[in-house]
């Protein structure tokens, strides 16, 4: 069906993105989301001022919507006209015999390094931050009440 044909009950039963997916496939062009959203207010009869608070929400429509494509410099199509271009990167150097044994050796470690809880000369904890809370002072709430 075209959108010529189209009653004002049709159109009024339509959702905006219905009409839009219409609208690119009779015209088999690109469109930016402000030419088409004023195409779409057009055939249901909406203001500028209608076109102005409901662009945001037709955004996110087409934006979530499968049937359309966001395409450079903000032209909006239907997806199945473009073909999706998966790109393969194989530039990463396949691992020689060499770099597997380096990496296996890396990987074994003696029981020592494993133990995290091995006593350490490294401590974090110095004299100097028990200074640091030398003037805290403990509240319960009953003497935070009575102050």
């Amino acid at each position: 069906m075209k959108i010529k044909d189209l009653t004002k009950e049709d159109i009024d039963s339509m959702s905006y993105d219905d009409l839009a997916l219409m609208i690119l496939t009779e015209s088999k062009k690109k469109m930016k989301i402000n030419d088409l959203f004023k195409k779409v207010c057009k055939l249901c009869g909406l203001s500028d001022e209608e076109y102005m608070d409901k662009l945001p929400a037709f955004f996110d429509v087409l934006s979530t919507d499968h049937r359309f494509i966001m395409l450079d410099n903000g032209l909006w199509d239907i997806k199945t006209r473009h073909s999706t271009k998966v790109i393969i990167d194989n530039d990463e150097e396949e691992d020689t015999e060499d770099d597997i044994d380096i990496e296996e050796e890396e990987e074994e470690t003696t029981p020592e390094e494993d133990d995290i809880y091995a006593d350490s000369d490294d401590d974090d904890l110095t004299d100097d931050d028990d200074d640091d809370l030398k003037d805290l002072v403990i509240i319960d709430e009953d003497d935070e009440q009575m102050g």
